[in-house]
């Protein structure tokens, strides 16, 4: 999985199509992510000693990475990721595949 926590993607099917947001947490190995104010739930929540209310809860929901793409703040478009070397430090990095520039954190 090429996405990680912290890059901004826009959604591109389903319910939220077209919105964008912030990866929060990746979860590779069920291959999902949840993304800051997208794929938000309700969920009924029972009264416990640190939660003595209860009630209902709105969360965010692990949404399939194969429904995101990183967006790219220049073009405002969703574009594709790959990796490559860095010509001057020779380390793996991250590269938008429609410019050729490397991403940095």
């Amino acid at each position: 999985m090429k996405l990680r926590k912290g890059d901004k993607v826009i959604v591109t099917s389903g319910k939220e199509k077209g919105k964008t947001g912030t990866i929060q947490k990746v979860l590779p190995k069920e291959n999902k992510v949840i993304i800051d104010g997208i794929n938000i739930v309700k969920k009924c929540q029972k009264p416990t000693q640190a939660n003595p209310q209860g009630g209902i809860v709105e969360k965010f929901a692990p949404l399939n990475a194969s429904k995101v793409a990183y967006y790219d703040e220049k073009t405002k478009k969703a574009t594709k990721l790959g990796y490559g070397v860095d010509s001057k430090t020779g380390e793996k990095v991250r590269i938008n595949k429609k410019s050729g520039k490397a991403i940095t954190k």
